[in-house]
């Protein structure tokens, strides 16, 4: 079970690298993340440079397809070439976004009808898609979920492991990277956050 976190130029270091690292607790079970670059190296908001682990290409075969935000999401969605190498199928995939990732899923089609979650500052951009913004940190509706905030990271990974390896599996790794003392809150947190989604996307 493979998992591409898509990490473009100008990317925010906590969206990619907490997402990564937390499915990377899982490891041993055959679940495993991998920075996923549209050229060999990029470089994040605050100048760290980083080298792909996997080109681009990679999401056509991935488990699940995250895709990170940052500073020149606006300039990823406006350039129909490097979109075009983001053949995604939510059929098989699961898909999803951190904040202004959000921007890409809504170009590639995969917000219609469905409302996101995204950051302050993305939030204009995202609604002139016409897309509804929730006032929310993680919404999910099948196999497409978005997080919005920086911190929703762990929410969007939780999220990923819960639906390939289970709900232990998910609290066990929230329950080793928690701030001491403060465990059951940091377990029940997230996996309130992606439940409550689940719930409010079911249908009555």
């Amino acid at each position: 079970m493979q998992v591409a976190v898509v990490t473009f130029d100008g990317f925010n270091e906590l969206d990619s690298f907490i997402a990564s690292a937390l499915i990377n607790r899982c490891r041993k079970d055959g679940l495993e993340a991998f920075i996923t670059t549209p050229t060999p190296q990029v470089t994040s908001m605050n100048g760290v440079e980083v080298t792909g682990q996997r080109p681009m290409e990679f999401v056509t075969e991935a488990d699940v397809v995250l895709i990170g935000s940052g500073v020149r999401t606006r300039d990823v969605v406006a350039d129909d070439r490097l979109i075009s190498r983001l053949s995604l199928d939510p059929a098989r995939q699961l898909i999803g976004s951190q904040c202004s990732g959000a921007l890409v899923l809504a170009r590639l089609g995969l917000l219609a009808g469905i409302p996101a979650c995204t950051d302050r500052t993305s939030r204009p951009f995202v609604e002139a898609c016409d897309v509804t913004v929730l006032d929310a940190p993680f919404h999910t509706e099948g196999n497409i979920a978005t997080a919005g905030g920086c911190l929703a990271s762990q929410y969007l990974a939780t999220w990923v492991i819960t639906r390939m390896l289970g709900e232990k599996a998910a609290r066990d790794v929230l329950d080793y990277v928690a701030p001491v003392g403060e465990n059951q809150d940091t377990v029940e947190r997230a996996l309130r956050a992606v439940h409550a989604s689940q719930a409010a996307a079911a249908p009555h």
